[in-house]
């Protein structure tokens, strides 16, 4: 079992920063692709951003693009959301997901483990 824990959330105003952190188990993190998802409460979890095993390769959702910046450090086990100039609309719980299969992915079901997810509160 691959386990994943999100860190990083909480309050912050508008026009704000957050930087979340997803911390993974195992040996075998830097063979996944990584995403980071989101779900506002009665909606639908929507993809927020992506990158492949290497970091070579990123994905933005367009509702971030320019705001968001997702990296990771295979030696640290651990995906990074950089989130800056927060809207309210960015508020959400945010979810880490890993993809065994190294590429790209901005579906739910494309990813094969997931965390439990950290909250993201923006204030106006």
């Amino acid at each position: 079992q691959v386990q994943l824990v999100e860190s990083g959330g909480g309050l912050v105003q508008a026009g704000g920063s957050l930087r979340l952190s997803c911390a993974a188990s195992g040996r075998t993190f830097s063979s996944y692709a990584m995403g980071w998802f989101r779900q506002a409460p009665g909606k639908e979890r929507e993809f927020v951003a992506a990158i492949n095993w290497s970091g070579s390769i990123t994905y933005y959702a367009d509702s971030v693009k320019g705001r968001f910046t997702i990296s990771r450090d295979n030696a640290k086990n651990t995906v990074y959301l950089q989130m800056n100039s927060l809207k309210p609309e960015d508020t959400a719980v945010y979810y880490c997901a890993a993809d065994t299969r190294r590429n790209i992915a901005t579906m739910d079901w494309e990813y094969d483990y997931w965390g439990q997810g950290t909250q993201v509160t923006v204030s106006s």
